[in-house]
């Protein structure tokens, strides 16, 4: 049998912990209650193990347990906080700021909401793919009702001022928002510290299940409220109705536990990877341009682009020896350039020539070698 390529694409999914799977197993067959049943054990049983999940979810951002809902991933939570801010606060103002460089869940998402006469505000950012503050503070009017700027970008890694922006937004008395799903387990989140209002965040971007995911709004200072996009039972406190995915939330809650745990040792090794990949590529080529590489980045992702060689070419060579991406899994069906670096101020052309390789708890120092040396080998001219 034909091994398969080294896995390089972390940031569109991780794979799960064996301790997240081993914590969820007993929980499909075993203990299978409906965390709503209020009448036997199967259903107290249940309720207590959404709890004790909560309590680590909660632990890991340094919020309260009554702060976290859970969801069936970061993209339902984008949703219901956008057009759940949207339709609360309709009466104050219809204008949403966000970036050009944000996920697709926040972009079309606010798209969607034009229909129904939300105006849609877009930063820019500079070429390190950060916004510039003081065109964040200008766009501000008595008509914003929500500034929606991601922690961490999922295609380059760079990491937005949120204490600044933050700062902004408590002075203007405007809701902030945050997509933190590329950060959440891989650098420390805190967003009461940071002046965040709204969090999102989904389990298979740090070790844990797919279809499961969370969503923080802050209780006080402000209170924030949401207009339910799901109804039908009143679970979550009537924020998003549904039978809970006991399992999957167990799943998130131990993934969340994990990361308190390992998330230090973890950034710490992966950001020396990260400096001794990117030193030796420069050597090779010293003409390589690594996206965002200037600013604060998260410490898993190298976004790579070396002048000439199309991203087809990249995987003409290697996709049987390593799994990566072009940008973003959840784009990488458009046949279109990223529209992260387009933001940035690629060309058409020099977007096409980027590649995304992101590493994570379970690669090998030697694996980030033989990827190096793969790459060497396949490029540079002898």
């Amino acid at each position: 049998m034909k091994a398969r390529p080294l896995y390089f694409d972390y940031n569109a999914t991780t794979p799960m912990d064996p301790l997240v799977l081993e914590e969820m197993l007993p929980w499909f067959v075993e203990n299978f209650g409906n965390a709503a049943s209020r009448t036997h054990s199967y259903g107290w049983d249940a309720a207590h193990a959404v709890s004790a999940a909560r309590s680590k979810v909660a632990k890991l951002l340094d919020v309260s347990e009554r702060s976290i809902v859970f969801t069936s991933g970061a993209t339902e939570a984008v949703n219901l906080a956008i057009k759940g801010v949207f339709q609360m606060y309709k009466s104050k103002g219809n204008q949403i700021i966000t970036t050009r460089s944000e996920h697709k869940a926040v972009l079309d998402t606010c798209e969607n909401l034009k229909y129904f006469g939300a105006e849609i505000i877009y930063l820019d950012v500079d070429s390190n793919g950060l916004i510039d503050l003081v065109q964040l503070e200008n766009a501000i009017t008595d008509r914003t009702i929500l500034v929606s700027i991601m922690w961490a970008n999922n295609e380059t890694g760079v990491i937005q001022p949120m204490k600044e922006i933050g700062a902004i937004c408590q002075e203007q008395e405007v809701l902030f928002m945050s997509d933190a799903t590329q950060a959440i387990g891989k650098i420390p989140v805190h967003p009461i510290d940071d002046g965040v209002h709204i969090l999102c965040m989904s389990a298979h971007k740090m070790y844990g299940p797919k279809g499961v995911g969370a969503i923080y709004f802050s209780e006080k200072g402000p209170r924030v409220k949401l207009h339910s996009q799901i109804d039908g039972g009143g679970h979550e406190r009537g924020f998003r109705s549904g039978t809970l995915n006991v399992p999957g939330i167990i799943g998130l809650g131990k993934a969340a536990e994990l990361a308190a745990l390992n998330m230090n040792a973890e950034s710490l090794r992966h950001k020396e990877w990260q400096n001794t990949f990117e030193l030796n590529l420069r050597a090779a080529f010293p003409e390589i341009q690594i996206a965002g590489s200037q600013v604060a980045r998260l410490p898993h992702v190298s976004n790579l682009r070396i002048p000439g060689i199309p991203s087809a070419t990249w995987f003409s060579k290697l996709s049987d020896r390593l799994a990566f991406s072009t940008g973003s899994a959840c784009s990488s069906a458009l046949a279109e350039p990223s529209h992260v670096l387009e933001a940035m101020g690629y060309s058409v052309k020099e977007a096409e020539e980027a590649v995304r390789l992101s590493w994570g708890r379970f690669t090998k120092e030697e694996e980030m070698g033989n990827a190096l040396e793969w790459i060497k080998e396949s490029f540079v001219i002898q």
